[in-house]
């Protein structure tokens, strides 16, 4: 028996019912997709797309169809599925707990999904946003390095998914204060709209949750389910998406993305290189990432490392002179990170000794602890030394060579000229012939590389003592 115009009034009037009792986000998701088949009798079926979709009906609003197709039909009312393609018939599940209840949410309906955050025997979904409650826009200081950002920022804590900031792309140099930048969007966010889920979460853990659910689960619609449910998604590092090995997740996040942008939910990427300068990242994500606002942060200007540092010593209960402070400010340049480090150690050794912080305090450790120029060298005095160290020709630097030991010298050059001689990196790429995002990954990898390879760190000090470093 098809279905008539009068009978399909009656699913229009259920779907009235409905709009005004859910989320237009859940709405859109997943109610507009059905389709009314047939009514026979006080038995309605309707065409969902998939089983999916189907089951996720079944576990998270069979509450609100029964309730409002009872109210249409009478207390007989039954409800049936039919799967598009398929000749599949399915019945409404036999819940002892839905009987002759007239019950109307009058809250967003909040699914009962697989929560990768949460510890196993957890069934409530609670996320946690995984915010630093330290990294706030009240301890966050504003210049001309950063303004645009911390704007759009501002903005889109206030009106999440309804700016022309979406997604809000911020990307830069390590240590910048991307990530603080981050976590104050959605602080602000949380405390502007209490109502809304917020997550925070890096790429690198985005991306193991992924293969968990993919290869060790096999519950990918659940994680992607959990994901489409953020109402504004951070995703930190999202340059680590790239590589050829990485193709699924990147597509995984391709359908969260369209999900979120389409339903007007809000999201805030974050990454070391710019959209154009993304390798290994399938176009079309990248071609996404171009769609709202892409923000950089610069190294802050003296002015703004001034008042970096007189944030840092008012929270810390500590005086010093304007003049300590303008040193400090006009030596440690590279960036925030390692101006606040530097502060740290000199507070530090200042208590063990019971010195006073003077000008002459922070010259004596400046050489010590901070990457600073401390000699005119020039990239071809580099290439010398490093070459000499491993026995190559600065030639060979030159090659298009994939051999080892010619890779990392090239890097360690590049690695030496940015941190200790402050070159810029369109000068270190072109005497290479390269762009400077491989200086930035060399210097990236030389900087992980010490951290975790004792013959590098051998090497790197005896090449910094013949540079006089």
């Amino acid at each position: 028996m098809s279905i008539s115009e009068t009978q399909k009034q009656i699913w229009k009037n259920c779907l009235k019912v409905i709009k005004d009792n859910v989320s237009p986000d859940a709405y859109k998701t997943w109610f507009e997709p059905i389709v009314p088949l047939r009514l026979n009798e006080n038995i309605l079926t309707i065409e969902v797309p998939t089983m999916f979709f189907h089951e996720y009906l079944e576990e998270h609003y069979i509450l609100l169809l029964s309730s409002t197709l009872r109210r249409e039909l009478g207390q007989k009312a039954k409800l049936e599925y039919s799967i598009k393609g398929t000749p599949m018939k399915l019945p409404t599940q036999n819940r002892p707990d839905l009987k002759n209840k007239d019950v109307y949410p009058n809250v967003r309906n909040e699914p009962r999904v697989l929560n990768p955050f949460a510890f196993p025997g957890i069934k409530k979904l609670e996320i946690d946003p995984r915010l630093n409650k330290n990294y706030s826009f009240a301890n966050y200081i504003g210049g001309n390095c950063n303004n645009l950002a911390c704007s759009a920022g501002m903005s889109i804590a206030e009106k999440p998914g309804a700016t022309s900031f979406n997604p809000l792309f911020i990307w830069g140099e390590s240590g910048l204060g991307k990530t603080h930048l981050a976590h104050a969007i959605g602080i602000e966010t949380m405390e502007k709209n209490p109502e809304k889920l917020v997550l925070y979460v890096e790429a690198n853990k985005f991306q193991n949750q992924y293969v968990d659910a993919a290869i060790m689960k096999n519950n990918v619609n659940d994680f992607l389910n959990f994901y489409q449910m953020i109402d504004v998604l951070i995703i930190d590092d999202i340059h680590e998406f790239s590589g050829k090995n990485k193709v699924k997740t990147q597509n995984a996040f391709f359908h969260i993305f369209n999900h979120l942008h389409q339903t007007g939910k809000q999201l805030v990427l974050i990454s070391d290189k710019s959209p154009a300068d993304l390798t290994d990242i399938n176009e079309r994500l990248v071609s996404r990432f171009k769609w709202g606002l892409s923000a950089e942060l610069t190294q802050p200007d003296k002015e703004t490392r001034i008042r970096i540092l007189q944030h840092k010593i008012y929270n810390d209960g500590i005086v010093l002179s304007d003049e300590v402070l303008d040193f400090i400010a006009s030596k440690v340049t590279t960036n925030i990170r390692e101006l606040e480090g530097f502060l740290i150690s000199l507070l530090a050794r200042s208590t063990i000794n019971c010195k006073e912080i003077t000008v002459e305090l922070a010259a004596e450790m400046l050489d010590k602890l901070v990457n600073v120029k401390v000699k005119e060298l020039s990239i071809q005095d580099i290439v010398r030394v490093v070459c000499e160290h491993y026995h190559l020709t600065p030639e060979m630097l030159m090659l298009k060579s994939r051999k080892r030991e010619i890779v990392l010298a090239r890097q360690i050059v590049m690695y030496i000229c940015k941190t200790y001689c402050n070159f810029s990196l369109a000068s270190i790429g072109s005497y290479f012939e390269k762009d400077h995002t491989t200086v930035i990954y060399s210097n990236k990898l030389v900087c992980n590389l010490l951290d975790t390879d004792r013959k590098l760190r051998i090497n790197m000090n005896e090449i910094e003592h013949k540079l006089g470093l």
